[in-house]
C-alpha cells in the first residue's frame, strides 16, 4: 500500500482469514473486519487464499469540510488515525447494503451517495484524533472560524461574497482567502458550495417543497443554476435524487 493521497475506509466481504500486515503478523483478516488507511500510510500485506474487500476513497477536501462540521475543528488539527482489521459491525452492515444496490439504476446510486455519507460521517466521529505536538501557524482564529460558520448557515439563502466574509474578519479578500484555506482545509467558495449543497439535500429527503424554492432557500441564484451544480455534484438531478428516497 503505497501512500496515496487520498483517505481509504476498507470492509472484508469475503475471506481475508490469511491476510496480514508484514509488520503485523499477528493480526488476521476476516469477513466484516474494517480497516482505515489515512493518505500518506504505507504498508506491506500478504494475502494468501481468495479475498472480496469493498474500499471508500475519501478526498482531502471532503475529509477536512466533516471535521469542519462535525467536530468544530480545524483540519489541520486533526488526524485519522490507522486501524487495521476493527471491529465495526455498524460500518460493515453500510458497506454490505452499499455492495448489494444497482450503481446503473439512477434511484439506487442516490442511495450509495447518502451511505457513503453515512460511513463517512460515522468514520470522522470515531476515528480522528489530535495531532500530536502541534503548533499551529497562521490561519483564523477559533472565535472567528466559529462565527463564520454560524453566518454561512444562518445566512445561506443570501448571495454571500467573500468580500463580505473577509469584512467581517477584518481582513483583505487575499489573506482572508489564504487565512480560510489553512483553517478550513478548502478555498471560502467551495466550502460555501458544499454547505449549499449539503442544505439541499436535505430539504429534497425531508420536505416537498419545489425546486426553485429550494435554490433560492439555499442560495443559489436560479433554479437552473441549482440544477447544474446539483447534478455536477451528485451525478443525478434533484428530481431523481428526491424520488430514490421517496421509494425507500
Amino acid at each position: 500500500y503505497h501512500a496515496p493521497t487520498h483517505h481509504t475506509l476498507s470492509c472484508y466481504i469475503d475471506g481475508g482469514t490469511g491476510t496480514f500486515r508484514r509488520d503485523q503478523p499477528g493480526k488476521k483478516g476476516a469477513p466484516d473486519k474494517i480497516c482505515t488507511l489515512p493518505a500518506g500510510h504505507q504498508s506491506s500485506w500478504v494475502v494468501n487464499g481468495e479475498i472480496r474487500l469493498a474500499h471508500l476513497y475519501i478526498s482531502p477536501e471532503q475529509f477536512a469540510l466533516n471535521c469542519v462540521t462535525l467536530l468544530d475543528r480545524e483540519p489541520r488539527q486533526l488526524a485519522l488515525q490507522e486501524h487495521t482489521f476493527l471491529d465495526d459491525p455498524l460500518q460493515a452492515e453500510r458497506f454490505h447494503r452499499l455492495i448489494r444496490m444497482d450503481w446503473r439504476e439512477p434511484g439506487e446510486r442516490m442511495l450509495t451517495s447518502s451511505l457513503a455519507h453515512e460511513l463517512l460521517d460515522h468514520m470522522v466521529l470515531r476515528q480522528v484524533g489530535l495531532r500530536e505536538g502541534l503548533r499551529l501557524k497562521g490561519g483564523l482564529a477559533p472565535h472567528l472560524r466559529r462565527h463564520l460558520v454560524e453566518f454561512i448557515e444562518l445566512n445561506m439563502a443570501e448571495p454571500l461574497s467573500l468580500g463580505q466574509l473577509a469584512g467581517m474578519c477584518a481582513l483583505s479578500e487575499y489573506h482572508f482567502a489564504r487565512m480560510f484555506r489553512e483553517s478550513f482545509g478548502l478555498p471560502p467558495h467551495q466550502y460555501l458550495l458544499a454547505r449549499r449543497l449539503n442544505r439541499a439535500r436535505e430539504l429534497l429527503r425531508s420536505t416537498r417543497k419545489p425546486f426553485g424554492e429550494i435554490a433560492l432557500e439555499c442560495g443559489f441564484a436560479s433554479a437552473s443554476h441549482f440544477s447544474n451544480r446539483f447534478k455536477q455534484s451528485v451525478g443525478a438531478t434533484a428530481g431523481e435524487y428526491r424520488a430514490a428516497f421517496e421509494s425507500r
